[in-house]
């Protein structure tokens, strides 16, 4: 063989060894498990899986679901874009089964989530308020209307005043009755009770369900929900006392056309308050039911949709995180021959994303429980009345669902918009480029921590919750399951983790009992500081803002638990080589946090520093065995590229082909926009000493002799 063969041979060697493509398939091949199995998993069952996948088709073939150029789009075409898109929904809305429209909505979440959201303030907001709070008569009328057909009305939500958001009791706008009349006047007393933040009232909306003070014969009566025209829909002017405008740019979503509304003494038939709940009659009598807490549960669907959205989002961004990881490569060690090591095999990489690939597993499974619980709980209140033998249980199982979700709301929110920033950040300087997907996916994620109940919020409703189930379990009530380990505390205060050997500690259910032990200290400790502001003379509420930050502190740490459990009862259920691949990631998941959190579980010596310790090293341990079974993992998510929408993202591994193209594509070279304008003036200024025939070959280059000397 000549010199020269010899060459080129090694040039295709390194070739082959550094090529994505191969690099990818080389890592497909490392799958230990069916991954078909392990998406039917994941989705449902084999007949949800082959669902996903026909919405996913079916939406990649509608131009009008073009996403290709969606970076570039203003906010004026994005809007527009948004609105041309409910013509192509309206058909499957018409024809297919809730359930059934529901996943498609699902899968539209993930690609275009500015669409979701506007698309579902209309069906999943105005909708769910009109289902929520009116009685069947009143669901029926607002139907026929066109709330469902979406014809001849646009449903917004109006809940959040420029001046109230979380605090819905505090919210200023009143709804007063005028008895002589039969009406109600909605009006904004103050700037403050501005209605803010509302999607589609800028431009789309034509009624409003309005949450107002409710006024009869001059007592208030609490925050309840109104139905309000706005504009007429046959010229879209806004109806007198209506003012109404666009809040303008915002981080993200910009294709939803949020706004401000003021009303101005705007009278409305009392049939227009919906009563399911709370009822005026005639002559002014209010009644009120003693399942008056129903009136959110718009807002109790919305928080348990953003847990599972969560999971949802997280897939996306460590798909191509986790793809792009698997083909970078950056420097090389001696014994590689110039081929330079994948990120991926970097301990740090792994340590940066198999924790979150871990996390995301967790919240998948959670969300997948939490979506059950509400279902199985609205069954029950819809079927609930007045009288009913276990109506006390129905409110109880209420109170618990309303209190999980807070908590999982802020806590998988939080955990998705960390995973979307640490996977940007672990794709280096691509990550910055809009079209790897990741920067635009964290401005219209981000919202989800503030939206619909800020986290911190929710999550001190969570601890709310926790210190007054405690204070019920230390009076002999027993707890829900969710937080049953409170009936154990004389049996977990005090715990320690005796095992056998180190080994005995990599045992699901040793986290469990570490998890419970720690929580059952934080909330008792909680707990007592709250009893304590109690005794010193502080009424119950202030009582409760004294010992915030040990109840935000003890619902953190029994997200982390709850999570931790339900990943673990998902495991029970999976047999075989799934089971296997998914007791790794569920330990890592477990030790991960652990290690995260490292403090309580030494402070109440749950484990000690060596146990501490080995824990650490494991972590590194399950790392490695995940990374081992990520791109299966991944490719077990089943997004196809055109739902993952980023070139580094993209499944067969092609990134920098597949990345320079979209550049090229969305920014055509041209002519240039402004040198006439703007630089050749800059660059050309007339200066005395200037020579434009000048031109010195060597740049300023010094002589050889001169260096010499």
């Amino acid at each position: 063989m000549s010199p020269i063969q010899q060459t080129l041979s090694a040039k295709e060697k390194y070739a082959k060894a550094v090529d994505p493509v191969a690099s990818m398939n080389e890592e497909r091949a490392k799958a230990s498990f069916n991954i078909r199995d392990m998406t039917y998993l994941l989705d449902g069952g084999e007949k949800a899986t082959a669902l996903k996948e026909r919405f996913m088709m079916e939406l990649e073939r509608d131009p009008l679901f073009k996403m290709d150029d969606f970076h570039d789009l203003s906010k004026s075409e994005l809007r527009e874009r948004t609105m041309e898109k409910f013509r192509s929904l309206l058909h499957h809305l018409q024809n297919e089964s809730v359930e059934i429209f529901r996943k498609r909505m699902e899968v539209i979440s993930m690609i275009d989530p500015g669409f979701w959201t506007r698309f579902g303030v209309h069906y999943g907001l105005f909708v769910g308020a009109l289902q929520s709070n009116a009685t069947s008569g009143q669901f029926a009328y607002w139907l026929e209307k066109g709330a469902l057909s979406l014809n001849g009305m646009v449903g917004c939500f109006a809940m959040t005043e420029i001046g109230h958001g979380s605090n819905v009791p505090g919210l200023e706008t009143t709804a007063t009755f005028d008895e002589a009349a039969d009406q109600f006047v909605i009006h904004t007393p103050t700037l403050t009770a501005t209605k803010w933040w509302i999607g589609g009232a800028a431009h789309s909306a034509t009624h409003a369900s309005v949450f107002a003070q409710l006024i009869v014969k001059g007592k208030c009566y609490g925050t309840k929900c109104f139905i309000v025209p706005l504009r007429d829909p046959k010229t879209y002017n806004t109806l007198p006392g209506i003012n109404i405008g666009d809040i303008g740019k915002k981080m993200g979503r910009d294709g939803i056309d949020n706004g401000y509304i003021q009303f101005t003494n705007v009278r409305i038939p009392r049939g227009y308050m919906l009563q399911k709940h709370t009822k005026v009659s005639r002559t002014g009598e209010v009644k009120e039911p003693k399942l008056q807490q129903l009136t959110y549960g718009a807002l109790l669907q919305g928080r348990v949709a953003m847990v599972v959205d969560s999971g949802n989002v997280s897939k996306k961004a460590l798909s191509i995180a986790i793809r792009y990881a698997a083909v970078r490569r950056q420097f090389a060690n001696s014994k590689s021959g110039g081929v330079e090591t994948k990120l991926l095999d970097y301990p740090i990489h792994q340590r940066r994303l198999m924790p979150l690939l871990a996390q995301t597993f967790a919240m998948l499974f959670t969300g997948s429980e939490m979506s059950e619980m509400y279902i199985k709980m609205m069954g029950r209140l819809e079927s609930a009345k007045e009288g009913d033998k276990d109506l006390d249980e129905v409110i109880e199982m209420l109170k618990e669902t309303h209190s999980t979700s807070a908590g999982l709301k802020a806590f998988c929110t939080w955990n998705c918009l960390n995973t979307i920033e640490q996977c940007r950040q672990a794709c280096g300087g691509h990550g910055y480029s809009a079209y790897t997907g990741l920067a635009g996916m964290y401005q219209d994620f981000a919202v989800q921590c503030t939206w619909e109940g800020d986290n911190t919020i929710l999550t001190l409703q969570a601890g709310r919750f926790l210190i007054s189930s405690y204070r019920e379990a230390m009076k002999g009530k027993k707890l829900s399951p969710g937080v049953g380990y409170l009936n154990k505390l004389d049996a977990l205060i005090g715990k320690k983790c005796h095992v056998p050997s180190l080994d005995a500690i990599l045992d699901p259910k040793v986290i469990i009992e570490g998890w419970q032990v720690v929580c059952a200290n934080v909330v008792k400790n909680a707990a007592l500081e709250f009893e304590a502001c109690v005794k010193r003379g502080l009424d119950v509420d202030d009582a409760y803002e004294e010992c915030s930050q040990s109840r935000l502190y003890a619902a953190k740490l029994h997200s982390y638990g709850y999570l931790f459990n339900r990943f673990a009862d998902a495991i029970r259920k999976v047999e075989g080589n799934l089971q296997k691949v998914l007791l790794d990631v569920c330990m890592l998941y477990g030790l991960y946090t652990i290690e995260e959190n490292a403090g309580a579980f030494l402070q109440y010596e749950y484990f000690t520093p060596q146990q501490m310790e080995f824990i650490r090293a494991k972590v590194n341990f399950y790392c490695k065995a995940v990374r081992d079974q990520a791109i299966p993992l991944v490719d077990a998510f089943n997004l196809s590229d055109y739902m993952i929408n980023s070139p580094l993202g993209c499944a067969d591994g092609n990134v920098y082909v597949k990345y320079f193209a979209q550049v090229q594509r969305q920014n055509p070279q041209g002519e240039h926009p402004y040198f006439d304008r703007l630089i050749k003036p800059l660059i050309h200024r007339n200066l005395d000493n200037n020579d434009d025939d000048f031109e010195d070959e060597q740049a300023g280059l010094e002589d050889e002799d001169e260096d010499d000397e």
